[in-house]
């Protein structure tokens, strides 16, 4: 029995890993008109529901995206007559490939024991796993090129052009924003760079990114965010604008667009708290137990329940942080795309070099 269950334990933590953001973005979808609405004042989804006897429960709207998913999957998907048909059936799977696969390099716990053997709460320990996430999260903007290209239609093409154009300066300054992070925890790689940020400081303060480098967290959220081209940075497909890279798709091709938008939501929220806020590290909770500063008593706990306890702060960041960036799509008006470009290139890009330059020359100065 015990060699079963640690035989089938690390495919089920795989698959838990790998369908952890499949899970959430539909719920954020109704997060986001949910919370759109109290905002504005409005009422928001609630007309989707199930009729048992004389009686319709609605459950707050929470049915929507069940409804979305039927009508995507019952909705025609077609085609332009002129259309590169390889190119435009290849886009929506580039666009969310990207998505998917980096989330393999997240730590949500550190490994556990149990019954004589350790597993790792993680899919893939690289010891470059920053860069994997890098030339991964790169990928995506063929999709989008390609969806607009491959569609033959001038206003996709230009729609196309633009969010690429977008996603190539923001994922610059993305890089160089985490530079400093690295510096400092000396890794690349997540789950080390989550340990490290277990130790305190002074005694008393948890060394998180967040303490160490405000300025790469505040360039690093910015610059994801408009990567992902959401809210305030979505002219490239806003209507208002300019009709979008992903005009001609319809369906299941235009699901995959909109459901990689909402993977990236959690994937951002993910890097930051990997990076900049501890992951699944929780404050004077260390392996043996609960140690509060000034004093020699641990609380002891059972190894298991203190592996739980982080496993809950990881998803707790990670929530807390998804709703924040929906609260930022719907607080803030949408920039002109001129305005977009200027930010990255001649504000964030800046910043983040010389936070670059600040990081090394205190880490001599400390060293020395």
């Amino acid at each position: 029995m015990v060699s079963v269950v640690t035989t089938v334990l690390p495919f089920l933590i795989f698959v838990l890993l790998f369908l952890l953001p499949l899970l959430m973005a539909g719920p954020l979808t109704w997060a986001e008109r949910r919370q759109s609405s109290m905002i504005q004042d409005r009422v928001g989804p609630n007309r989707a529901g199930i009729k048992i006897g004389n009686k319709e429960y609605r459950f707050f709207g929470l049915l929507h995206p069940l409804a979305d998913l039927m009508k995507l999957f019952t909705k025609e998907d077609s085609i332009h007559l002129k259309a590169d048909q390889l190119l435009y059936n290849l886009a929506p799977f580039i666009a969310l490939f990207p998505a998917l696969v980096v989330f393999a390099i997240i730590p949500i716990g550190p490994d556990f024991e149990l019954w004589g053997e350790t597993f790792q709460l993680q899919i893939a320990r690289l010891d470059a796993g920053i860069l994997f996430m890098f030339a991964m999260s790169s990928i995506a903007v063929f999709g989008v090129l390609l969806a607009g290209y491959a569609s033959q239609n001038k206003l996709a093409h230009l729609g196309g052009l633009r969010a690429s154009a977008q996603t190539i300066t923001y994922e610059l300054t993305l890089g160089l924003s985490v530079l400093g992070v690295i510096m400092i925890y000396g890794s690349l790689e997540p789950s080390a760079i989550v340990e490290a940020q277990g130790e305190l400081l002074w005694g008393w303060l948890p060394k998180w990114g967040v303490f160490l480098q405000p300025i790469g967290l505040m360039v690093f959220f910015i610059a994801a965010i408009a990567e992902n081209k959401g809210t305030p940075f979505d002219p490239a497909e806003g209507e208002s604008e300019i009709v979008g890279y992903s005009v001609e798709y319809s369906g299941v091709a235009f699901g995959m667009f909109f459901m990689a938008e909402y993977i990236e939501i959690v994937l951002i929220s993910a890097m930051v708290t990997t990076l900049f806020f501890g992951g699944y590290q929780v404050p004077y909770l260390t392996d043996t137990g609960l140690l509060l500063p000034g004093m020699t008593s641990v609380f002891s706990l059972h190894p298991l329940l203190i592996t739980a306890l982080q496993v809950l702060a990881f998803c707790f960041k990670l929530v807390f942080f998804c709703w924040l960036q929906l609260m930022t799509r719907r607080s803030l008006p949408r920039f002109r795309y001129d305005q977009i470009m200027s930010l990255g290139w001649k504000i964030l890009l800046p910043v983040s070099l010389a936070n670059i330059l600040v990081t090394a020359f205190v880490i001599l100065l400390t060293k020395s």
